[in-house]
């Protein structure tokens, strides 16, 4: 024998020791069908070959080398055994009576099978159905079978992974596929049925009605993955092959063994000798192995994480008594009782400029709560002493036509502040970040609230100006004065137009100028078209000339650039939305990842590196927002 040859067979040798599958490995003339480990001993399952009579009281086992001190026996309900038929139930099975010869092979098989193996049924058409949860009721297993029916499609890799599902997690796992068709019309694809067969070390073998050639191809590759085989069978011999599937079972013979004493390897070479009247039974897998050494003692148990998936510190409960002494100290604060100074006069024309129309009669004011009175008070206080902070909300608040005061508005966005954070830290499980995002949230809303009724009422009144331009210029052609014509307006004109030219009457009573109060109008609106009718007003005042004819210009003008506007929303309307959602779409993502899977984006706040893409990509939004606000807005 040549060096080379030598070689060759010293490498096969070694591959067959060591390089076994961990369930089930081929022998040299038996089959280790199942080994489990339980610290101070071992319990094999080794299938015999048919037709072989094993003397049980002659049994040699070693592991890793090491003799063991091994017993035989029968397999029996010592060890759990549970098989799955997976039963092909589609349309096709109805040709050549495949039907009828599947349920008469199951029922041989059921017939057959060892009493303490558990049989579980599960049969693939156009949906997937556990028929029978395994049990080692065979009159319940008949019964299931004689109800089976046939139906459309074949959800082959589906009704496998259902089988290896249903099998369990718990001693020697078989399941038998019969099937004649290919898979159709399933969610599963071939890796993921592999894969759950490798990982769960599932025994899957395929009995294959009238495939061949590329049609076998997917099972193989199945049985493969369960140390399997495919039988290639008709429909007069599947109940010769399920017989001899069920006699695999009732041949198998049980070994157990102590563990060798200090031993503690995780994995190990197991193999079994069974003595028979000629040549001996061989053996041999490599299969995990539980030393004593991976026994955990009570007091090394892990600690059990709360149900919650979050361990909330210690600290966060120091945080959250900040918080609320934070929000007690506020309301404190507010509710300090401040005595009401005089009414300005811009407070005195609000006032008569607010007033019901006609001579209704007055309603008495209800008084409000104490409580709520002394809220206001304080609020107006602090606003007192920064009278920046007062002009800027009295703004806000007339643009967008809102009743509330500064005070008042005031107590509303603090008390939105704080209900949000509350809300996120409840949310958040008492996570600072996510109570941070809340907090906020509701610091912008109340300013977005206004900046949205403001637009809003804002464009209400661009929309109605030209009506109401042509409603006065129809009064000056009657022979009304300019006051008069507002005046009609004011009875007659819609909103927010008219309650806006009624302070604008109410400030000419008391000495200011037309036109001024009209740019008052201008620039509580924003409104350049109506400040360009201001300044066409003026002028006119100034130089006389056909004011009525000048205004029904300025309407026409008006309508025209609406129409255009309008046409110009309407064509950059996809701009927009897409631009609101490639902009919206990675802080709403980012918030719900950190409300549902916070350890997800957990290396972007706990690693150096985690900043500076956090930044990079926080840098990169907002020039994207920036530009594409650009893009998506024409002026006109």
């Amino acid at each position: 024998m040549t060096a080379a040859r030598r070689s060759l067979l010293l490498l096969a040798g070694l591959l067959t020791a060591f390089l076994l599958p961990l369930a089930a490995a081929s022998a040299e003339d038996g089959t280790i069908a199942h080994v489990e480990s339980t610290g101070d001993g071992l319990r094999v399952l080794v299938d015999i070959p048919p037709g072989v009579d094993v003397d049980l009281s002659r049994v040699e086992a070693t592991l890793d080398g090491v003799t063991l001190t091994a017993t035989a026996a029968e397999a029996g309900s010592e060890i759990k055994r549970t098989t799955v038929l997976a039963i092909d139930t589609s349309q096709s099975m109805s040709t050549d009576g495949r039907f009828d010869a599947a349920k008469d092979a199951a029922k041989t098989y059921l017939n057959a099978v060892p009493d303490d193996v558990e049989v579980g049924i599960v049969n693939f058409d156009n949906e997937v159905t556990v028929a029978l949860e395994p049990t080692t009721d065979r009159n319940a297993a008949r019964a299931v079978v004689d109800d089976l029916e046939l139906d459309r499609d074949t959800r082959l890799y589906d009704g496998v992974i259902a089988a290896v599902d249903t099998a369990g997690d718990a001693g020697q796992r078989t399941v038998l596929v019969l099937s004649d068709g290919a898979d159709t019309g399933g969610t599963a694809v071939l890796d993921d049925v592999t894969r759950r067969i490798s990982d769960t070390n599932t025994l899957v073998d395929m009995v294959s009605l009238g495939q061949t050639g590329a049609a076998l191809t997917p099972l193989r590759s199945m049985t493969e993955a369960g140390n399997g085989r495919v039988i290639e069978s008709s429909g007069d011999q599947l109940a010769v092959a399920f017989r001899d599937e069920a006699r695999v079972l009732a041949a198998q013979v049980l070994v157990t063994a102590p563990l060798p004493t200090g031993f503690d390897a995780t994995q190990a070479t197991v193999e079994v000798i069974l003595q028979t009247g000629g040549e001996p039974i061989v053996a041999r897998a490599l299969a995990p192995i539980q030393g004593d050494s991976q026994i955990s003692t009570p007091e090394a148990l892990p600690e059990l994480e709360s149900p919650g998936g979050w361990n909330t510190p210690d600290w966060v409960l120091y945080a959250g008594l900040g918080v609320l002494a934070l929000g007690l100290i506020t309301v404190a604060v507010l509710l300090v009782p401040a005595r009401p100074g005089p009414m300005s006069i811009i407070e005195r024309v609000e006032a008569y400029s607010t007033q019901t129309r006609g001579f209704e009669k007055a309603q008495p004011k209800q008084t409000s709560e104490p409580v709520l009175d002394q809220a206001k008070a304080a609020a107006a206080g602090v606003l007192a002493r920064n009278s920046g902070l007062n002009e800027r909300l009295t703004t806000k608040l007339t643009a967008a036509g809102s009743e509330f005061k500064p005070s008042e508005w005031l107590l509303v966005h603090i008390g939105t502040v704080f209900g949000a954070g509350v809300v996120g830290f409840l949310v958040g499980r008492g996570n600072l970040i996510v109570g941070g995002v809340f907090l906020l949230i509701g610091f912008v809303i109340p300013p977005f609230f206004l900046r949205f009724r403001a637009n809003r009422r804002r464009k209400a009144f661009d929309d109605a100006l030209p009506e109401v331009l042509q409603l006065i210029s129809g009064a000056l052609s009657a022979g009304l004065s300019l006051a008069q014509a507002v005046d009609t307006v004011v009875r007659e004109g819609p909103e927010p137009i008219a309650s806006e030219f009624k302070r604008v009457l109410v400030e000419a009573r008391i000495g200011m100028s037309l036109e001024d109060a009209f740019d008052g109008v201008a620039q509580r609106f924003e409104s350049k078209d109506f400040g360009w009718s201001v300044m066409a007003i003026r002028i006119q005042r100034q130089v006389g000339g056909n004011l009525a004819e000048l205004l029904n210009t300025v309407a026409a003008t008006m309508r025209e650039r609406a129409y255009l506007r309008r046409q110009v929303t309407s064509l950059s309307a996809e701009g927009r939305m897409s631009a609101v959602i490639l902009c919206a779409l990675p802080p709403v993502f980012a918030l719900y990842l950190l409300l549902t899977n916070p350890d997800f984006l957990n290396p972007l706040v706990a690693d150096p590196r985690g900043w500076f893409i956090l930044g990079a990509g926080v840098l990169w939004l907002i020039v994207g927002v920036f530009w594409m606000s650009r893009l998506v807005k024409v002026d006109v």
